[in-house]
């Protein structure tokens, strides 16, 4: 079977190429290489340079490479505090780009969408942990964005008898064991990653935003999925909405909740090694928890987590201090 997977040289995307890879999927990764890098691509993936905005491109693409069964979308733009100064751009790669995907495939008659969003969507949670039910409140351009990209996938849905999944993503962190694919780059914006960079260079010093919360230790609480286990829950999601011709939404977390100072402090015990941090003010725009529930996970694709906070941070310390940017 052939599966289409967009952002497939990027973090999330890449480790789900080589996970469908594994299990025997043909891929076609597309990717404009703006965030993703090359090096990521797996080498039996067939690989297209192209924007998704592009649409002439796009339905080249999709002209080559006769039987695509499904699309499995992770392109975009994904820096929440970027996002607010950059709201046109974000509303531009994260709906705009959907909108053109979702018309190609309605010309070559792809069915099954399977799309990347994210826990921002809910914003500032009153209870938690968060059920797929809950007030859908966004509180920055890219949760609106994502937002806008899912109300979107379900209107085409429905107009075009289509089927999709939508996988509302919590901190997904840690590498696969090849060692070789992983968050590169060198501005860093998520926790795990900016704390094994503090770890593996002694003159940084890590910033933690507020320790002044409503929290068991006054940082904020977040709930953390290794990126190996999110990669096979999109291809059990894939694999169900083929055999089932349903579509549904899931939160894709652990239902575990870890504050800054308790990752950091797992850090400093998984790798024994000191690593510097201080105080700073609190960013605009952080809910002091966010936690998962995944009930409609585990019961309706029978999913859970299987890797733990000290393999995220082992895989994710491995992968770091290796990595070059190529």
């Amino acid at each position: 079977m052939k599966i289409l997977v967009t952002g497939g040289a990027g973090y999330i995307g890449s480790h789900t190429t080589y996970e469908l890879i594994d299990k025997g999927y043909e891929v076609v990764v597309v990717d404009n290489l703006s965030k993703g890098f090359k090096s990521n691509v797996h080498p039996a993936a067939t690989f297209y340079e192209v924007d998704l905005r592009d649409e002439k491109s796009l339905e080249n693409i999709f002209e080559k490479e006769k039987n695509i069964k499904a699309v499995m979308h992770f392109a975009g733009s994904i820096v929440v505090p970027e996002s607010v100064f950059k709201p046109l751009e974000y509303f531009n790669n994260n709906v705009y780009s959907v909108e053109i995907l979702l018309k190609t495939m309605n010309k070559f008659n792809v069915k099954t969408f399977v799309f990347s969003s994210t826990a921002a969507v809910y914003g500032e949670p009153k209870t938690n942990p968060i059920t797929e039910n809950d007030e859908l409140k966004p509180i920055n351009p890219y949760g609106d964005s994502k937002l806008s990209a899912e109300l979107l996938i379900k209107g085409w849905a429905k107009a075009h008898k289509a089927n999709y999944v939508i996988f509302r993503y919590f901190n997904v962190a840690g590498t696969n064991k090849n060692g070789k694919i992983g968050i590169k780059g060198e501005v860093l914006t998520h926790l795990v990653p900016v704390v094994i960079d503090a770890a593996l260079n002694p003159e940084k010093t890590m910033n933690i935003f507020g320790d002044n919360y409503k929290t068991k230790d006054g940082s904020c609480i977040r709930d953390f999925i290794h990126v190996v286990d999110l990669a096979i829950a999109h291809i059990i999601g894939l694999e169900w909405s083929i055999k089932n011709n349903k579509s549904n939404i899931f939160n894709v977390g652990s239902s575990t909740g870890y504050s800054v100072l308790e990752v950091l402090n797992q850090a400093k015990k998984s790798l024994n090694i000191e690593i510097k941090s201080k105080i700073v003010d609190r960013r605009p725009g952080d809910p002091a928890i966010l936690l998962a529930s995944t009930a409609k996970i585990e019961k309706e694709l029978n999913w859970k987590p299987q890797k733990t906070l000290d393999e995220i941070i082992k895989s994710e310390f491995n992968f770091r201090k290796n990595w070059s940017n190529k």
